[in-house]
Order: structure tokens, then sequence, then C-alpha cells
């Protein structure tokens, strides 16, 4: 079956590129820092519930992330000359064990903007300082509002509310079921946004 895109979906998808477009060229032009680190802002946006409240916690979670690498880089360089190559094993036990303990924390728990924050510093490949920590927030950062600025145009442009749950709920919903199916099979017509 063929599925074809209403003009409001197609409106909302290139408003939600032109935010990222946007905030690519802040990133690359404005503050000099690697668009990639937006990404990893954005990504960690749409890992919950997509709010500005939710927007915060997960770059609290992206930054805790990003700090946890910066000291594990600084320790694996500390280590490096008395271990070699076997740092490798006492700092990834430690920072696994410090990030998925952060899953216990009441509000600041999500682990996987955690580890986009952790991973976003080892890519970096940048040294492990404050200027470091700066440049890769501030991109975080920018990443995270480009990313509740495109859920709003989405909201707009495709006339659906912003999902107020988590993405895996909203995911893992129930598809809707066919016209005249009594065994809940989903149906094939429906768009995945009408749903």
């Amino acid at each position: 079956m063929r599925q074809s895109m209403s003009m409001n979906q197609f409106k909302a998808i290139f408003g939600e590129s032109i935010v990222a477009c946007l905030a690519a060229t802040t990133c690359a032009l404005l503050i000099d820092a690697p668009v990639w680190a937006m990404f990893i802002g954005w990504i960690a946006f749409f890992t919950r519930g997509i709010t500005a409240r939710d927007g915060v916690i997960n770059l609290a979670c992206v930054l805790i992330g990003l700090a946890i690498g910066i000291a594990a880089g600084a320790a694996g360089a500390a280590l490096a000359p008395h271990l070699g190559a076997w740092s490798i094993t006492p700092l990834v036990l430690a920072v696994t064990l410090v990030v998925l303990s952060l899953q216990a924390l009441p509000l600041i728990n999500n682990v996987l903007a955690s580890f986009l924050g952790l991973v976003g510093y080892f890519a970096s490949q940048l040294p492990p300082t404050l200027d470091t920590f700066v440049e890769l927030s501030t991109a975080s950062a920018l990443g995270v509002v480009a990313g509740l600025l495109a859920s709003l145009v989405k909201k707009h442009w495709s006339g659906q509310a912003v999902n107020r749950g988590r993405l895996d709920e909203q995911a893992s919903a129930p598809p809707a079921a066919a016209k005249g199916c009594d065994h809940g099979s989903p149906d094939r017509t429906a768009l995945p946004t009408d749903r």
C-alpha cells in the first residue's frame, strides 16, 4: 500500500530540518564548536519526554556524562605510565559503575543522555580541560534548544500534540486497530503520525 504525506507533515519535517540547519550553522560559524556535539544535545533532548523541563534534565545528564568523561580522561593520563594499555580496564569499570548508578537518582537519571555526554567527550579527542567542557557543553545546550524548537515546529505544523511521555512509551504504544478487525491488527493505511 502506498502511503502519502500530507502538506502539513511535509511542512513539519521541513521546519524541523530548517531548525537543525540553523543550529548546525550557528554551532560551526558562530560558536566554533563541533556540529556533531550539537547533535548529541539534539539526540539527548528526544530521549525522554519532549518538554522544556525534560530538555533541561536531559542536558544536565549530558553535562554529567561530559564531566565524568573528562575526569576519566585525566585519570587515564595519570594511570597510563603505570598500567599502559591496561589502564582502560579499571577506568571503564569505574566509569560504567558511576554512570549506571545514576539511574538510582530521583530526577537526573537519564543514563542514555549521560552516556551520550561521556561518549561525546571521548569522541572529541580533546584534552581533559575546563575549556573542553565549556565547548562541548555549549554545543550540546544548543542542540537541546534546537530539539525543543524542532518539536514545537512539528507540533505547530502537524497539528499533533507534543508527546509529554517518554519516547520509549510512544514507540511501544499499541497501533490503532483496523476498522472491522476484532483481533487488533494494525491499521495498515494509517501513517505513523496518525496513530
